[in-house]
């Protein structure tokens, strides 16, 4: 087995349980997990691989809890419209999707994000044309060496029966579970550290039937996976719920057994006290994407009032789109600024909205092996230059600088596939 030392970090940031942020901070990583965390005076003096990560704050990579990676190639499409004026611009664009555009797209997407801290993404990919399948974003992920939650999404709802997707985009719904179970028993990685897990994930209310969300939930139980949809995203979802099912979003997904520990919904921006308390009563965790609610005019998610219940939360880009970019960084300041718009400067702070982008996203993915750097933990570890012109001034706080300071800065990265992408000047950190 191999070893790494970072050392020297003029911050290293754990999100451990005291969260230790280390002056001088240092790393010691056998293999794929981390041996020993401190300053670099109390670790080891050498290793295989040694980094020098003088003028650099080191931190978690950051997990990404929600995407659509094809969605890379469609951005700045239906500028100005809402959640459902916008799908109906794009379905008949999405349903000439090959095989080639979601690799490709993949590809795009996760180099992005990576470029952006990210280590670990999901990603929710519901429309199959021309042959496509979730094996053409595996092996790009897998080309990339990123942590991939894979999401088998579908679509079996179209206009005809009363749905939003024109029915050329729709699949049989027998057809998507067996989809479903080649997935998990092709590529699901249950072991500690697995780079590609699936994850079973109907679209939404109004693209798929209350059968395929019950089947769909029976089917990922059986075999221990994780479950995941778009849910209280707009109020046009909030009316089409109570005039086809008689109950509001999230009473609708409790009543098909879409509530529990392992299951977690995208967006929740239109979420009762009630509502919330049934996320906290059964450990259902949220997805929050700030840049998407913002775009599409969705509204703001109650971000404070979930934590402060003791909700699950983790941060998504969602597809780019909604959000026309997938910088995860950025995504973190986002949450951190739109909560304070409604009045109070304090309602996320800095070391929250990071949390929200590391332990909180891990947390929502059900993995305790990614999200802080700890002795045990993942060795998935990114690196921010402080030497920059858009922290000069803020170095008295490095943390609170990455998200007060430069919103679009590019990050160095400890790739959980193994390679090491070393400092490489001003110009690329």
């Amino acid at each position: 087995m191999s070893t790494l030392l970072l050392q020297h970090a003029d911050l290293l940031v754990t999100m451990d349980a005291q969260r230790r942020q280390i002056k001088d901070g240092a790393l010691f990583v056998r293999d794929q997990a981390i041996e020993q965390v401190g300053p670099t005076a109390s670790l080891p003096a050498s290793a295989d691989t040694v980094i020098n990560a003088r003028g650099m704050i080191v931190l978690p990579g950051l997990v990404n809890t929600h995407h659509h990676l094809y969605q890379s190639l469609t951005r700045a499409l239906a500028q100005d419209s809402v959640l459902f004026a916008w799908l109906k611009t794009l379905y008949p664009i999405w349903a000439r999707l090959t095989p080639e555009a979601v690799y490709l797209g993949a590809k795009l997407g996760l180099a992005e994000l990576m470029l952006s801290g990210c280590t670990t993404s999901s990603d929710h990919h519901y429309l199959w044309p021309h042959g496509s399948r979730i094996d053409d974003e595996i092996e790009a992920a897998g080309e990339l060496g990123i942590r991939f939650h894979a999401s088998r999404g579908s679509m079996s709802l179209g206009e005809s029966q009363g749905g939003l997707p024109p029915d050329s985009v729709v699949e049989d719904e027998d057809a998507i579970l067996a989809d479903c179970r080649r997935a998990i028993e092709t590529f699901h990685q249950r072991e500690r550290f697995g780079m590609v897990r699936i994850v079973v994930a109907p679209c939404s209310p109004f693209s798929v039937t209350p059968d395929l969300m019950r089947e769909s939930a029976a089917l990922a139980r059986s075999y221990g996976v994780r479950l995941h949809t778009h849910l209280a995203e707009t109020k046009d979802e909030e009316e089409f719920c109570l005039a086809r099912f008689g109950r509001r979003p999230v009473a609708y997904a409790e009543d098909l057994g879409w509530t529990g520990r392992d299951v977690w919904h995208a967006h929740c921006v239109h979420l009762s006290e009630a509502e919330i308390d049934l996320f906290v009563r059964t450990g259902t965790g949220a997805a929050h994407c700030p840049s998407s609610n913002m775009r599409l005019g969705s509204g703001i998610a109650p971000i404070r009032r979930l934590l402060d219940r003791g909700a699950s939360v983790g941060l998504g880009v969602d597809g780019s789109a909604s959000n026309d970019g997938a910088h995860l960084l950025g995504e973190a300041r986002q949450a951190m600024l739109l909560q304070r718009v409604l009045g109070n400067p304090a309602a996320l702070t800095a070391q929250e909205a990071l949390e929200l982008a590391t332990l909180g996203g891990a947390a929502v993915l059900g993995r305790d092996d990614i999200g802080a750097l700890a002795p045990g933990m993942a060795a998935d570890f990114i690196g921010l230059n402080l030497n920059r012109l858009a922290y000069s001034g803020a170095l008295h706080d490095p943390l609170a600088a990455v998200l007060f300071c430069a919103a679009g800065a590019s990050a160095w990265t400890r790739r959980p596939g193994g390679a090491t992408a070393p400092p490489a000047g001003e110009s690329g950190d």
